[in-house]
């Protein structure tokens, strides 16, 4: 398109102070483009300032806003111009607010971001969105028909939306449809299954399909144009999806490693959920003979939070024991209970469930069960009271009940395993890494290139960041749902599915107008790829995080857009750099650093690049900003969507034009990882080893470029930061290319 530019300055918020606005204008003087228009504004963000720039949009035909101002992260409302390109400059928190007003070195940092500015403008254009042959399907389907399935299939019908139900087994309800009585609000008792009334509630609803006894076969396509096989009854059906919410559950720990409690050894012993079954039956009594049962003993926390068995707190399993020992007094006053536990974890309202329990006479012991025998018929429970610091023995147990955690059923049987190399040398046979993303056990059966079903994380959750996400999977427009999604009670799993399909919801209604769901949610841009130039090197399809990629039979990229959650990652990973997207490319990055302004060796004025992850670390600089910390002004912030956008050419360029160093801002990476597209900041420090080989190689020092992992919460030590690395390059010296 034709563009006609328009700067807007403002000079509210302190920027006027801090900066000679006026003095602005005279930033493009060696730039190729200069503004049509250029105007400073006391407060841009009033109704007169957004008024100027709606009347240059109508009257002088200008379709390209400069907005210099406050963050992006701010007022985004405010500066919507619909059918024009706006980039916003930050001079409120990136200029003004923390550096010392009217000084030389304030000034040209306010010059060069005005120039980053309108350089990116000028190479960018009006997103076109993307626009499938295809018709875009707005139904959703529920793989799942448990309490989380069933929920999230009725919330999806009542705000009017086609559901698909699928349910592998004969009927629905999931492992909740098989206890006896439930722990749910109020909490000061136990109640009858509310399952029975939601299953009548989805049967009954004309927006839900439902398929029992059925399973998926294949899933090809992606979101808003998934084309799913079902395998129903011995029968087949093809249904057309636009999203998927995943609910499908979670199974029990098995017991068959809980030796050591007795389980297997002695008949009385038995898991929580057997428990349940025979209090279902209406009669619990002693396995061994049928017999009555006065005294039980409950061991929590059987396998859980043990780091050979299950590492993590399955968070239902010490209100489930309170369930089953209000059971005891159900069904006989007499009868006794004793919990051995680790903690009791009964959050919020639950505790009054706990304190019922309590005033019903059980005996709670906090300890570490050493051995479970059996003397005389009976069974005998030693453990250590670590209150008391003192040994308990809890003799003539009638029942021992494992309280046994929740594995979601994502988690493969087998953890897989490969060679790798081994400490002594040579290669060992290990488990693959989980935050690597091995997959979970079949359930969608998708068709993609990077693998049949959800990469998981830790412990078999398949999620993508669960701190900011939590219902994202590792593929767009597939949303987790209930105990598959992180251990949970059954009021949680409700309130989880609710939310898991709005996501879906959201999903499907961005899709059809072409726009990118979260974190990126209403971006219209999607990658293009310049074919002629593709060398079937693989790495695009290899790196994105987001199975949005397939390739054909010839290694070619076969893109899925409306799988791309725009981050960016293809177009750093390609090295012949011909993935690009309207208004985010190699090129536009390499000409607005070519646009930072190289003061000569001798003004002693060093120049960093600071390329910033926008969702964390560009949001801790803003922060620093607002809280009025103070740091070099001989920085050039330029955001990224994600560092694993890098492209190593814009190192090499920057070096060359005489930038003293380069710095990255991103996520942190590894077990705990927070970054928003899953490995973008590891794929940046990867890329980067190879950096400091290369220049080593040229005689330029490798500590010229450094990458910090920076969170969002990370404003106070932004200073530091910055200042340590500009202290590093001035003990370094110039870069020798400087002037060049």
């Amino acid at each position: 398109m034709d563009k006609k530019l328009g700067v807007y300055v403002c000079k509210g918020c302190g920027i006027g102070d801090a900066i000679n606005v006026e003095a602005l204008s005279e930033a493009f003087e060696d730039l190729d483009v200069t503004p049509d228009l250029f105007k400073d504004v006391p407060v841009l963000c009033s109704k007169e300032g957004v008024d100027t720039i709606k009347a240059d949009i109508e009257g002088e035909g200008v379709n390209a806003v400069v907005v210099a101002a406050c963050s992006s992260r701010v007022l985004y409302d405010v500066f919507d111009f619909p059918g024009c390109l706006v980039e916003r400059v930050n001079l409120r928190e990136g200029v003004a607010w923390c550096q010392a007003p009217g000084e030389e070195d304030t000034q040209m940092m306010a010059d060069d971001y005005l120039r980053l500015g309108v350089t990116k403008i000028m190479k960018s254009e009006l997103p076109e969105p993307f626009k499938p042959e295809e018709e875009i399907s707005k139904r959703i389907m529920v793989v799942g028909g448990g309490i989380a399935g069933l929920t999230a299939a009725l919330e999806g019908a009542k705000a009017g939306y086609e559901v698909v139900l699928v349910e592998k087994e004969v009927e629905l309800g999931g492992w909740k449809a098989k206890f006896y009585k439930e722990f749910s609000a109020p909490y000061n008792d136990i109640h009858e299954l509310s399952m029975t009334s939601l299953i009548q509630q989805v049967q009954g609803n004309d927006k839900i399909k439902v398929y029992t006894a059925s399973e998926i076969e294949k899933t090809v396509g992606a979101p808003g144009l998934y084309s799913v096989d079902i395998k129903s009854n011995g029968g087949s059906a093809q249904e057309k999806i636009g999203a998927i919410v995943m609910a499908t559950g979670w199974k029990p720990y098995d017991p068959s490693n809980l030796e050591h409690l007795g389980y297997g050894k002695f008949k009385n012993v038995v898991t929580n959920i057997q428990m349940e079954e025979m209090a279902k039956s209406g009669k619990i009594v002693r396995p061994s003979d049928g017999g009555p049962i006065k005294k039980v003993g409950f061991i929590q926390c059987a396998g859980s939070r043990d780091p050979e068995r299950l590492p993590y707190c399955s968070a239902v399993c010490c209100l489930a024991t309170m369930k089953q020992a209000v059971y005891l007094k159900e069904m006989d006053a007499e009868s006794q209970a004793y919990v051995v536990y680790k903690d009791i974890r009964t959050p919020m309202q639950t505790e009054d469930l706990y304190r019922k329990v309590q005033k019903d006479g059980a005996v709670f012991i906090r300890g570490e069960v050493e051995n479970v025998s059996e003397e005389g018929g009976s069974l005998v429970i030693e453990a250590t009271d670590v209150l008391l610091n003192d040994k308990v023995r809890l003799e003539e147990l009638d029942l021992v009940v494992l309280a046994t955690g929740m594995v979601p059923t994502s988690m493969p049987e087998e953890i897989p395993r490969k060679e790798m190399p081994a400490e002594g040398g040579g290669t060992e046979l290990r488990e693959v890494d989980p935050d690597s993303g091995f997959f979970s056990t079949p359930a969608l059966r998708l068709q993609y290139r990077q693998g049949p079903e959800i990469p998981t994380l830790k412990y078999g959750f398949p999620d993508s960041h669960f701190v900011c996400f939590p219902y994202e999977t590792r593929r767009t427009g597939i949303y987790s749902a209930g105990v598959v999604h992180r251990p949970m009670d059954s009021t949680q799993a409700r309130s989880d599915a609710a939310g898991a399909m709005l996501k879906a919801i959201q999903a499907v209604e961005a899709t059809a107008v072409g726009a990118a769901v979260h974190p990126r949610s209403g971006d219209m841009t999607y990658p293009d790829f310049f074919m002629q130039r593709c060398t079937q090197c693989k790495r695009c399809t290899e790196e994105c995080p987001f199975g949005a990629i397939n390739e054909d039979e010839k290694a070619n990229p076969l893109p899925n857009p409306t799988r791309c959650r725009r981050c960016g990652v293809c177009m750093g990973a390609c090295p012949e750099r011909i993935i690009s997207f309207k208004n985010y490319s190699v090129g536009m990055i390499g000409s607005m650093i070519k646009a930072i302004h190289i003061p000569e060796e001798d003004e002693e004025k060093p120049r960093v690049v600071v390329l910033v992850c926008e969702n964390d670390a560009y949001p801790a600089l803003d922060m620093a900003g607002l809280q009025k910390l103070q740091y070099s002004p001989f920085i050039r912030v330029i955001p990224m969507r994600c560092l694993g956008g890098l492209n190593l050419v814009w190192i090499a360029d920057a070096l060359s034009r005489g930038v003293d160093g380069i710095l990255l801002l991103g996520c942190r990476h590894g077990d705990d990882y927070q970054c928003h597209f899953i490995k973008g900041s590891e794929l940046a420090t990867t890329r980067l080893a190879k950096v400091a080989e290369t220049l080593d190689r040229l005689a330029l020092e490798s500590e010229r470029v450094k990458i910090e992992e920076v969170s969002i919460v990370d404003a106070h030590r932004i200073p530091e930061i910055v200042n340590e690395f500009i202290e590093t390059l001035e003990g370094i010296g110039p870069n020798p290319y400087k002037g060049w």
